[in-house]
C-alpha cells in the first residue's frame, strides 16, 4: 500500500471502494455547515438546513464504520454556525467569498445567496446554533460512542467584528469509537506535569537513592524532578496561515496527538476530507499510512504539491 494514498471524489464513494476492517484511525476536520463554498457540486456542509447536515455526517460514519477495525479511533472536528437573517453564512465568510473569487465557481455563488435558513421555534436570527452537539448526540443516538469532548483553544483566533458576545477562541473535537474497547496510547501522549512529586513508597533506611537522612533525624522522601500526567482534554494550540487557496487548514500539531494516541504504528489513517493533505503528512512524518479523500480536484493538486515539498513524495 502507498504511504499515502489520494482519492478524488466524493466521500461516500470512495469510502465505499475501501477494504473492510482496514482502518485504524479517522481524523477530520470535514466542512462546517453553512461556512463556506469550496467550488465544487455535492459538497458537503451546504446542505439546506442544518437538520441536513447532520444526516450526512451521520450517512459518511455509517459508511466508513464496516471499514473500520473494532479498535478503532475517530478524532472529529467540528465547527459551530450562527443563524443569521434568514441565511445560515459568518460575515467572516462573505469576506472571504470576495477576496476569494477565482476559487469560488458562479453557480455556486449564487446558489449560496438563495439558500434560506430553515426556521423553527428552536433556531432563530443570532442563535449560536450548537452544531457540534447536536452531531455528536445524533451519533450517539447511532450507536456511536463519545469517549471525549476536547476543546481546542485558539490562541490566535480569527478577529470577529462583534460587540455583543465575546470573540470566538475554540473549537471541538470529539473522540467517538464504534466499540467499548479500543486502541489508545495515553503514555503516547502525556503531557510534563508542573512541580515535584514525591516518592509514593514509605521510607526506609538504607534505601539512599530514594531518601535521605536529614538534620533531625527524620527520613523525608527524596522529590522526583519531574513526572508526566494524563493529556487534558484542553488543548492549545496556534492557527496556521496557508497561502494556498485552501483557507481552513488544520495545524499539525493538532492532529499529532490523535494520530500518536489513536493508532498503532504502521496502521491506516483515514480522512474522507483530505484537503490540503495535513494528515496524510502527520501521519507519514509518525510512520503510519494514509488515506486521503477530497472531492475538489484543485486541493487534491494543493495536497500533492505541499506534501511532495514537504515528505518528497508524488514527484
Amino acid at each position: 500500500m502507498e504511504k499515502i494514498k489520494i482519492l478524488q471524489g466524493n466521500c461516500i464513494d470512495k469510502i465505499k471502494e475501501l477494504k473492510d476492517n482496514s482502518i485504524d484511525c479517522v481524523v477530520s476536520s470535514p466542512p462546517y455547515f453553512g461556512l463556506r463554498d469550496y467550488g465544487v457540486d455535492g459538497q458537503f456542509g451546504l446542505e439546506k438546513t442544518y437538520q441536513d447536515y447532520i444526516a450526512n455526517t451521520v450517512k459518511v460514519f455509517e459508511t466508513f464504520k464496516p471499514k473500520l477495525k473494532d479498535t478503532a479511533t475517530i478524532w472529529w472536528n467540528v465547527g459551530d454556525s450562527y443563524a443569521s437573517n434568514g441565511v445560515y453564512i459568518n460575515s467572516w465568510y462573505k469576506k472571504e467569498k470576495n477576496k476569494n473569487k477565482k476559487h469560488l465557481h458562479t453557480k455556486n455563488k449564487e446558489r449560496y445567496s438563495d439558500r434560506k435558513a430553515y426556521r423553527d421555534e428552536t433556531i432563530k436570527a443570532k442563535d449560536l446554533m450548537m452544531i457540534p452537539n447536536r452531531v455528536a448526540i445524533a451519533l450517539q443516538e447511532a450507536g456511536w460512542y463519545i469517549r471525549s469532548e476536547i476543546i481546542w483553544h485558539k490562541p490566535n483566533p480569527m478577529p470577529e467584528s462583534v460587540t455583543d458576545r465575546p470573540t470566538n477562541a475554540h473549537e471541538k473535537i470529539w473522540l467517538i469509537t464504534k466499540s467499548k474497547k479500543y486502541y489508545y496510547d495515553a503514555d503516547a501522549i502525556k503531557e510534563q506535569a508542573s512541580g515535584r512529586i514525591a516518592g509514593n513508597k514509605k521510607p526506609q533506611k538504607g534505601t539512599d537513592q530514594r531518601f535521605s537522612e536529614t538534620k533531625q533525624g527524620l527520613l523525608k522522601a527524596q522529590q522526583k524532578p519531574y513526572h508526566l500526567k494524563n493529556k487534558r482534554n484542553v488543548w492549545t494550540v496556534t492557527t496556521k496561515p496557508f497561502k494556498d487557496a485552501h483557507f481552513a487548514t488544520f495545524p499539525k500539531d493538532l492532529i499529532e496527538p490523535c494520530i500518536k494516541a489513536g493508532s498503532p504504528e504502521g496502521g491506516v489513517v483515514l480522512d474522507p476530507f483530505g484537503g490540503s493533505g495535513t494528515t496524510g503528512i502527520v501521519a507519514q512524518s509518525l510512520n503510519r499510512q494514509a488515506i486521503l479523500i477530497e472531492l475538489n480536484k484543485d486541493y487534491i493538486n494543493i495536497a500533492k504539491k505541499r506534501i511532495n515539498k514537504e515528505l518528497g513524495m508524488f514527484r
